[in-house]
């Protein structure tokens, strides 16, 4: 599918990974959406690609019907969807004092990265479905996991279940959506250079960038928009997971 001219919708779209790809898509022709909560971020992002921001709370029934409700009033009907949306608690089973892990960590951790992503595919590609196809194609969707997934890390029990739920979902849905000709793949990123670890100080992002294999350093999101791109280019691209972390296979801390 080619970008050029096709309306986009990137959850997550305010920092990272997500206003990554928005930037990519927007640079590449598409018109872009950002989805996001951080209202401040999301306008100056969306503004600066010539996209539209929107409010949106993806584990929200109401909020992303919403949401996308905007996106087409604005944009007419998505046949791009990246989701990029996601939180990351550090959480032990059983932390300090031998407390156990706070049930609502773990709820509003599976609300936000695995029923918000699956949330925002059912919505969009209701949608969707009802577009013309181009090429054989009437849309592309895009999730984000997470080397977590596989390797979840000492305190990510919560984070690796919410992952690994978007990983499993993803060759049923792609299997669901086939019919309606809307491809779905998903991301898996490694140590990526997001803002939460440009927050670490330099000598920590160093070490864990050493921590892989080759190239030796944390991944851009640039790279994540990159192979975004390329899942949109191929139209063999589907029901599958992509692993984008230099040969790391994480340590348990």
């Amino acid at each position: 599918m080619q970008i050029k001219g096709l309306a986009a919708v990137v959850t997550g779209g305010a920092s990272g990974l997500g206003k990554a790809s928005a930037q990519m898509l927007a640079a590449a022709g598409a018109k872009v959406a950002v989805f996001d909560l951080n209202a401040e971020s999301g306008e100056a992002a969306a503004r600066a690609i010539g996209g539209i921001f929107v409010s949106v709370d993806v584990s929200d029934d109401a909020s992303v019907s919403a949401g996308l409700d905007a996106a087409q009033a604005a944009h007419g009907g998505a046949r791009i969807l990246v989701n990029c949306a996601g939180i990351a608690p550090a959480v032990k089973t059983v932390g300090k004092g031998n407390a156990p892990h706070p049930l609502d960590t773990f709820r509003k951790t599976i609300e936000v990265n695995l029923i918000g992503t699956f949330n925002m595919i059912s919505k969009f590609a209701a949608r969707a479905a009802a577009l013309d196809e181009i090429d054989g194609e009437c849309a592309v969707i895009v999730n984000t996991a997470s080397v977590a997934a596989y390797e979840g890390q000492i305190g990510q029990a919560a984070y690796a279940a919410s992952k690994g739920g978007v990983v499993g979902l993803t060759l049923p849905v792609a299997r669901d959506l086939a019919q309606h000709k809307i491809r779905v793949m998903t991301i898996a990123p490694g140590i990526f250079l997001t803002p939460m670890l440009e927050a670490f100080p330099e000598n920590v992002q160093q070490a864990l960038g050493a921590q892989v294999p080759h190239p030796s350093r944390l991944g851009k999101p640039s790279e994540y928009a990159q192979l975004v791109a390329s899942i949109i280019a191929n139209p063999m691209l589907n029901g599958d997971v992509i692993r984008l972390d230099g040969a790391i296979r994480m340590a348990p801390r």
